[in-house]
């Protein structure tokens, strides 16, 4: 009886043949996923000789040039700014519009409404690429942060509704039913209950929709010029017809991705929740 409850209470050791396999096979997936990067930020402190240079991967005398390079030479800090702008007023436009329509979306069971904008959603976003140019050419917005905004909407604005409808279908209608009942109104029960409990939904949906509108491309090759020309399309500066600046090029590779990276990474815990608050209800 005592040996049966001493084998019990062991622990199953983690250096099994199964667990060493495990964790290896997990090293080395990590490994390839983020050589990548590794490779982009170690390329961003080497000169071009050094970056071309097999023998140099790893075991090299970092440099702090390329970053200069990138802010006096290619004037970084406008096309920063103006994704930022871009980027921050698509996100806020596509939550005003896309969390109501959710919300009707999922109380009021409006099943082809959500089809046509997952449709819309589908749809590449080059399709509108024309049509787009042709109508804001002719009002005078080509070159304006307006329309990027409205067009990075094509993107940002169905999904945040397809990631908002399985949170408010988690939501308990008992909740509303109580507060109708204390004469409340819809847009007031929307307002002071469901949003307040949908904060990690719409955190989730909002930082998804600002990596959306801060990689994209399409839209501004078309409609952006010297005045709102954004980080994907500042990269271009770093290409000419004879030769390409790599340092440069994957410094300012890391100063795109390295803001992002580090907003997913304090904000994880709301977007696991976000992400999950629909898979499971009752």
């Amino acid at each position: 009886m005592i040996q049966a409850v001493q084998t019990s209470g062991k622990r199953a050791s983690p250096w099994r043949p199964g667990s060493i396999l495990f964790y290896a096979g997990l090293a080395v997936i990590l490994l390839i996923v983020c050589f990548p990067f590794i490779w982009m930020v170690l390329a961003s402190f080497k000169t071009q000789v050094q970056i071309m240079s097999v023998d140099k991967l790893f075991v090299f005398e970092p440099i702090t040039g390329n970053y200069k390079t990138v802010f006096s030479d290619y004037e970084f800090v406008k096309p920063i700014v103006n994704s930022l702008i871009v980027g921050v007023f698509s996100t806020l436009l596509a939550v005003v519009l896309g969390l109501p329509a959710a919300y009707s979306i999922s109380r009021y069971r409006q099943t082809m409404l959500g089809l046509v904008i997952l449709m819309v959603r589908f749809i590449p976003g080059i399709t509108f690429l024309i049509p787009w140019y042709v109508i804001f050419s002719k009002i005078g917005l080509v070159d304006t942060h307006f329309a990027l905004s409205l067009s990075h909407l094509l993107i940002n604005l169905p999904f945040i509704i397809w990631i908002m409808i399985p949170y408010f279908d988690s939501l308990p209608k008992e909740l509303e039913e109580a507060a109708i009942v204390d004469g409340s109104s819809v847009f007031g029960l929307f307002v002071r209950i469901i949003l307040p409990l949908s904060v990690p939904g719409i955190i989730t949906a909002s930082l998804l929709s600002f990596i959306f509108s801060w990689n994209n491309l399409v839209f501004s090759m078309a409609l952006a010029g010297g005045n709102t020309q954004t980080l994907p399309l500042a990269i271009f500066n770093f290409i000419s017809y004879a030769s390409i600046d790599w340092g440069a090029l994957m410094a300012a590779a890391v100063l795109i991705t390295v803001p992002i990276l580090v907003i997913s990474l304090l904000t994880q815990r709301f977007i696991i929740q976000g992400l999950t608050a629909g898979a499971v209800k009752g």
